[in-house]
């Protein structure tokens, strides 16, 4: 499924997010970029906010799911198509999220789309989540379901967290319909997923043994 060149977008735009985090060292310059109830006056909010991190930990750890998942998905689908994924996945999800909070910002809801593309594209790829190697589509459900947990406690007025529980599940929902299309569109053989006892059994010889 190689599609050309690697170009290494994943890590171009961690990079990007790395500068853009130094620059919210300018006092007042997060609050111009940021998503929030000004995004519909100002819509360009929609795009930048997805480069802009509350905190070293947040851009860490999103830096390092974008790196990570981004590079497989680039290497499997190419670079533009990856491209696409992030960013439709992102402004997206953002157009929902900003119906729920207040203010938010982070790549969480473009890295979702990347593992909902992921999801349909290779569902049978091993990632280490939870501490343990398991599918990718398998990780993504126990990461669905941790994200619905969180949006029912925002709903009821009992937020666990101050996580983007709606980026996230909207930014995979959007990256599963992108990678179906790209799927289809690519026909690849079998575009149905379809997980055969042969591929788990030699999934768990290789990690569970």
């Amino acid at each position: 499924m190689d599609t050309g060149k690697f170009k290494f977008y994943a890590l171009k735009l961690s990079g990007v997010c790395i500068a853009v985090f130094l620059l919210q060292l300018i006092p007042g310059l997060t609050e111009l970029f940021i998503l929030n109830s000004k995004s519909f006056f100002q819509p360009w909010r929609f795009l930048t906010s997805i480069f802009l991190h509350g905190g070293i930990v947040h851009l860490f750890y999103n830096l390092f799911a974008l790196a990570l998942f981004g590079s497989i998905l680039e290497k499997l689908i190419g670079g533009k198509k990856f491209l696409i994924v992030f960013f439709v996945s992102g402004i997206l999800a953002n157009l929902i999220s900003v119906n729920f909070y207040n203010s938010s910002l982070g790549a969480s809801g473009a890295i979702f789309g990347i593992i909902g593309a992921l999801i349909i594209v290779k569902p049978m790829q091993v990632v280490w989540a939870f501490g343990v190697p398991m599918p990718i589509f398998i990780a993504g459900i126990f990461w669905a379901v941790g994200n619905i947990i969180g949006a029912y406690g925002f709903l009821v007025g009992n937020p666990l967290d101050n996580t983007g529980n709606f980026a996230h599940l909207s930014g995979m929902l959007f990256g599963l319909i992108l990678g179906t299309f790209y799927r289809v569109k690519k026909k690849i053989k079998n575009p149905k997923i379809f997980i055969d006892e042969k591929s788990v059994r030699e999934w768990e010889d290789r990690w569970m043994s």
